[in-house]
Formats: structure tokens, C-alpha cells, sequence
């Protein structure tokens, strides 16, 4: 793991957990009615007005320009907070996302009340410097503004991804995984299971959930980061009861930790 998130771990015993929207996954209704004409006149609206919130100001980078930028550049990016995974010392982590890309904020300076400001959706402007560790790209030394404008994204599935170099180019997104089987992990005692309490099977209950999926070429892990979902969360909960052998659909950020590394934070068991 990251020697700075570690030590993070170890100090942050009262962090604040983004609670909401970690769960199972729960089946929707998709068979509600409306009216055509007022539904396209909403939707035409609703876009026109996501359009006018996306434009960015001057001097600020398009993702794409952020995601070619060298580590170690400054950058200033404006973006969507999408969860919060917490808050200590006046600092917080967050993912974010806008409509063509995502930006992994870490331990930014932020007030407590300031953090409470930073709902699903708020636009916010982020200066700061590109930074990597482990493969995980990352904004750090960074400041922000609150703007007006809001944006959720929708899970993008990246299942047919996993495995090849283009998987990389979606990091951190809010992506979705389907039809994939849990896998044995190894326990401390040699045992199969089908998850861990820290990445070694060394926690307990309240600490990062590490499980093993594949999509029948190759294993991956995935984690239920419990600083963002945390043991009493409906998906905390989830990852518990899981078991060799079943087929899972996930959500969650597109992480990165030496390879792919989600931080899930819904599963439906198929």
C-alpha cells in the first residue's frame, strides 16, 4: 500500500465515513410512466443546463489535458465531487468526475464545515500537482473552490476492459463490473475464503475487505475501502456474506494499486 495512505490509516481513528451510496445493489424499478412530452422537455433542459455547468473557465485544463500533463506539473482542473472516503486533520480525499474523465484528490485541505459542503454532484475547482504512486494518479497539494454547477455520472460498465491497456485510461471513474466469479483467497492459516480483513488477512471486522473476482481469464482483487464504505454499510455487509464460487455484479471507482484496484461500493450476488 501507499507508505502515506498507511500511515493516514494508522492516525485516522475518527475519520468521518461517506456512508452513503456503499451498498448491495438492489433492483430497480425501470417500469415507471410519464408523460413523453414533458419527459424530453425535461431531459432537453436538464442537458443544456449539464453543458453550460461542464464549460470550463479559463485556464482551467480539459481532462484531457490533465490526463497528458507530467507528473509532478501543476494542474487545474474543475470536476464533480462523485464520494467523499474522508476527512482528518483538516484534510480530505475525494473521487471526482466530470464528463470525460476522473480526478482522484488526495488529502486536500478542507475545512470541517467546508466538507460538509462537498455533497454528490458539487462542481468544484482544483488546483494542485499530478502525482502517481503505485500507478494510481492523483492530484496532491491541492486547493479548492466550490462552483456552481452539479453532476452525477452514471457507472460506465468496464468489464469487457479488464485485462487490457485500455483499462488504465478509465482510471478512477465510477465504473461497473459485471458477471464476474468470486475467487479463494488465502487466509492467514492457508485457508480458502472469500475475502480478507486487510490486504494479508491480518484485520478484523472494521478494516479494509480484500476479495478475489475473475472474469474467467484472470484473477483480480477488489476491495471495500472502509474509510468509504465502512463495516456498517450495506455492501461492507455484503462482501461478508460472500462465498467461492458466486457470480457478482459491482460498482465502484476505477482504482489503481499496482494493477487495477477497485474500491467497490455496491454488489449484487446473481
Amino acid at each position: 500500500m501507499k507508505m502515506k495512505k498507511f500511515l493516514a490509516v494508522l492516525v485516522a481513528a475518527t475519520t468521518i465515513l461517506a456512508l452513503a451510496g456503499c451498498g448491495a445493489k438492489k433492483p430497480t424499478d425501470n417500469n415507471a410512466t410519464s408523460d413523453n412530452n414533458a419527459t424530453s422537455d425535461n431531459s432537453a433542459t436538464s442537458e443544456s443546463e449539464e453543458l453550460k455547468d461542464d464549460a470550463k473557465s479559463e485556464g482551467v485544463m480539459t481532462y484531457e489535458e490533465y490526463a497528458n500533463a507530467a507528473v509532478e506539473t501543476k494542474v487545474v482542473v474543475e470536476t464533480y465531487v462523485q464520494a467523499k472516503q474522508s476527512w482528518w486533520d483538516n484534510k480530505c480525499t475525494l473521487y471526482t468526475q466530470d464528463k470525460d474523465g476522473a480526478y482522484f484528490i488526495y488529502d486536500m485541505p478542507c475545512s470541517e464545515e467546508d466538507y460538509a459542503k462537498l455533497e454528490k454532484g458539487t462542481k468544484i475547482k482544483v488546483t494542485g500537482y499530478k502525482a502517481e504512486w503505485s500507478g494510481e494518479v492523483e492530484i496532491i497539494d491541492a486547493e479548492f473552490e466550490i462552483l456552481d454547477g452539479n453532476y452525477v455520472a452514471e457507472a460506465e460498465d468496464v468489464t469487457a476492459l479488464l485485462g487490457s491497456d485500455d483499462l488504465v485510461k478509465k482510471q478512477n471513474i465510477f465504473a461497473s463490473f459485471k458477471g464476474l466469479k468470486v475467487e479463494a483467497s488465502k487466509d492467514a492459516d492457508g485457508n480458502d475464503v472469500a475475502f480478507l480483513y486487510k490486504w494479508d488477512g491480518s484485520g478484523s471486522e472494521g478494516d479494509d475487505l480484500y476479495f478475489n473476482v475473475s472474469d474467467g481469464n484472470k484473477t483480480y482483487t477488489f476491495t471495500i475501502r472502509a474509510y468509504l464504505c465502512g463495516k456498517d454499510t450495506d455492501v461492507y455487509k455484503a462482501v461478508k456474506e460472500l462465498k467461492i464460487g458466486d457470480t457478482v455484479d459491482m460498482e465502484g471507482f476505477l482504482y489503481w494499486y499496482e494493477g487495477v484496484n477497485p474500491h467497490i461500493t455496491s454488489v449484487t450476488v446473481k
